[in-house]
């Protein structure tokens, strides 16, 4: 905040005509005495405004205390007050002295300003903007205060209010650098990139030292995944001050996102020895220290971020996460010295603990019902691990130059998908695994087959009967999976292992999934990639995955880019069906002629929204190819209102039992086809025209698991990762990469 004017408090003087001698005595001693405690008061409403500039709070207040006591009512004194309250974080008693000065004078302008200030501070954005809203009835024209109403507006998250009042600030004041900077940030969440840089670029123009700027430069650059040009405009700010924590936050942030785990702790360490209670760099240095198996070090920073006072609620989310992820760095070191096959996350840890997790919900609920894990072994306390063999043969270099290769096509060539060299690796030994464990699991198939056809040729045609029933049960499920009870889905791709001799090539479509679920799960252990049928009771109500295109009044740099396919198949099947879904999940009529051709009119979430005047969902049509003229529901598409002026409009997918039955029969039915199609006369081939059908069988699975979305997070990924794994069992080569600009896990349900 800045101080208050340096205003005086005169008293009027009456003028008297035709006075008697002693009256006009008195008129003037009146006068005199008005004019002295008016100089008087002006001296130190002045003594008090410059002992607040000079950050001298406390005697300010004193200052302003003595004023008070003569003159209660003064608006100059108690704004000043407040202001020193203000500037001592005493927010609350500061208010109540700008509303004391508004009780006193409501046309004093510096007092709504002040008090607006003072109520975003305290996060109250509704009441600043009504209060900054007033102070410019006052002085229409003040950058001032349409610089702070532009902030409270972006930090509430309304970019087209926050866009349009820091434009016309910039136009009233060229050189305020601020404005620009931030209304760089408000143009990038709106989608107006060209603008939002231009305004960065006018910035640093004013001020090449300006180092915030760089930063937001940085963050806006970081938001569409340009990972150089954000590391170069973070280094600049630090080449101004070498001091500059959120520099190296950020810093941190933007390696943790490229898979650099190791870098970002470099960075984020540095920025702690400067601050070392910032709580952001203490949870991003935690999980780092994490992924990267180093438990003893997340433990301390994960305690220190539980343990820490907070005052925001972004802070109190990152606080809840260290919890979670504190306990699962603990069951994850109690594995470390063990086979790699019993890590099973999803059966190990509580249905309730992982839910909360994804949920982000406080942790009281779950202490009072869940197990801790217990603490960590004197050995890893050291952070040291059971000695490995680390050394770098032939084989293992091939392997995992092999691995790079094949995972760096699973990247997304969009706005907002950082290139992660830890995921590309991930993703390429899984697809490996993938394709081993199914090429051996094809090749026992095989022999079996082939065992039965001589069977056959002995046997005739009863034997034939009896045999080829028992191959179509081993393939759909086997010994792995439960298709008529979801709790006993997901299970553990290992599980196979464990087999009898007869059976031990017996691998089920959850089986192969899990393999890449397992391992995204070690290399990224912060996010919350579960099986959601493996969570608590809440999968009975349709708990699942939510991917926002719009997001208040925010385009979702990653997700957006699907948004006008998603927006027409909304319509259409708006004007297919004639009806959609509101909240309460009842059915809305939409069959007037005019609500229909309002529906195809609409060209924004407010028009459509405007159709159906509340919070409604409409489901798209997944087509079996098991179960001939069945529907599966799809993916929903889903709009509701958010604040005054935003909608979220997302691709939700919740995972009811019912649903969850349907899917798991339709995955194995065409797990079922796609055995069959390839241990059959092409078995081996490379032929890729006799190989046609089993990509079409590969590529039919791949789509029923988009549609599925059966984990809470990565179910994009882990399908493409199988999708690699399996064209590699079947000898195809996947050549290029994903199209630009194409997603495709949302190209498989935005299906109309």
């Amino acid at each position: 905040m800045t101080s208050s004017s340096n205003s005086t408090c005169k008293s009027p003087v009456k003028t008297v005509e035709r006075e008697k001698p002693l009256q006009r005595e008195n008129a003037v001693a009146s006068q005199l005495t008005q004019k002295t405690r008016s100089i008087s008061l002006d001296l130190r409403l002045s003594r008090g405004i410059a002992q607040v500039n000079d950050g001298n709070y406390d005697q300010a207040i004193a200052i302003f205390n003595q004023i008070l006591r003569d003159n209660p009512s003064s608006s100059e004194a108690l704004i000043g007050r407040g202001t020193a309250y203000a500037f001592q974080r005493k927010l609350d008693i500061a208010i109540a002295d700008f509303s004391k000065a508004i009780l006193s004078n409501p046309t004093t302008g510096e007092a709504w300003k002040r008090r607006g200030q003072a109520r975003a501070a305290l996060g109250e954005s509704l009441e600043a903007v009504k209060d900054l809203t007033k102070a410019l009835e006052f002085d229409p024209n003040s950058s001032d205060i349409l610089h702070e109403r532009g902030m409270v507006f972006f930090k509430s998250k309304d970019y087209i209010d926050a866009v349009a009042d820091l434009d016309t600030c910039v136009r009233l004041d060229k050189d305020n650098k601020s404005a620009y900077s931030y209304m760089g940030l408000a143009l990038v969440s709106v989608g107006e990139y060209k603008r939002a840089f231009e305004a960065h670029e006018k910035a640093l123009q004013l001020d090449p030292n300006f180092k915030e700027g760089w930063c937001h430069m940085a963050q806006s650059y970081q938001e569409l995944a340009e990972a150089e040009k954000a590391v170069e405009c973070l280094q600049r700010a630090l080449s101004i001050d070498r001091r500059f924590v959120n520099a190296y936050r950020l810093l941190g942030l933007l390696k943790h996102g490229l898979g650099d785990h190791k870098g970002a702790i470099r960075e984020l360490s540095a920025g702690l020895e400067f601050d070392k209670l910032n709580l952001e760099c203490l949870y991003l240095r935690a999980s780092s220290h994490h992924a990267i198996g180093e438990y003893a070090n997340a433990m301390k920073d994960y305690d220190a971020v539980v343990n820490m006072d907070i005052d925001s609620q972004e802070k109190f989310v990152l606080q809840c996460l260290a919890f979670y992820q504190r306990e699962l760095a603990l069951y994850a070191a109690s594995r470390a010295n063990v086979n790699y096959k019993w890590f099973n996350l999803d059966d190990d840890i509580h249905p309730m603990f992982k839910e909360a997790w994804c949920k982000r919900l406080h942790p009281k609920g779950v202490c009072e019902v869940v197990v801790r894990q217990p603490p960590l072994r004197e050995s890893l306390k050291k952070g040291r691990v059971k000695q490995q063999d680390f050394i770098m043969t032939k084989p293992k270099k091939l392997l995992l130059e092999t691995a790079d290769r094949i995972g760096k096509k699973i990247q997304y060539y969009c706005p907002g998908f950082l290139h992660n060299k830890r995921q590309h690796r991930m993703a390429g030994l899984a697809a490996i695994e993938v394709a081993q464990k199914v090429s051996s699991t094809w090749q026992a198939l095989r022999k079996t087959l082939i065992s039965r056809s001589k069977s056959e040729a002995k046997g005739g045609k009863r034997s034939k009967k009896k045999e080829r029933n028992n191959v179509i049960s081993e393939n759909r499920g086997g010994v792995c999976c439960s298709t008529s009870s979801s709790s006993d889905t997901s299970s553990s791709c290992n599980c196979h292992e464990e087999k009898s001799s007869s059976e031990r090539f017996t691998l089920s479509w959850e089986d192969v999934y899990a393999i890449a679920v397992k391992w995204r799960q070690v290399s990224e252990p912060c996010d919350p990639v579960v099986w959601v049928n493996k969570l608590s009771e809440e999968f009975n109500t349709g708990f699942g995955s939510h991917t926002p295109m719009i997001l208040g009044q925010a385009k979702i740099v990653r997700y957006h880019p699907n948004f006008d396919r998603a927006f027409a198949i909304t319509k259409n099947l708006m004007l297919e069906r004639k009806e959609v879904y509101n909240a309460a999940n009842n059915l809305v009529d939409l069959s007037n002629p005019a609500k229909l051709e309002a529906i195809e009119a609409a060209r924004s979430c407010c028009d459509l929204f405007g159709t159906v005047n509340e919070d409604f969902w409409i489901v798209t049509p997944c087509y079996s190819t098991a179960f001939e003229g069945k529907s599966l529901e799809g993916t929903r598409l889903t709009m509701q209102k958010k604040g005054e002026n935003g909608f979220d409009f997302s691709i939700r997918t919740p995972c009811t039992r019912p649903r969850w039955a349907e899917y798991e029969a339709e995955m194995a039915a065409a797990w079922e086809a796609l055995c069959e199609a390839y241990c059959g006369e092409v078995y081996g081939s490379t032929d890729i025209g006799r190989l046609e059908k089993v990509q079409e069988c590969i590529l039919r699975l791949s789509f029923y698991w988009y549609n599925f979305m059966p984990l809470v997070r990565g179910t994009a990924a882990v399908g493409f990762i199988v999708l690699l794994g399996l064209l590699l069992a079947a000898n195809i080569e996947c050549i290029g990469n994903i199209p630009e600009r194409l997603q495709t896990g949302k190209q498989s349900c935005l299906q109309s």
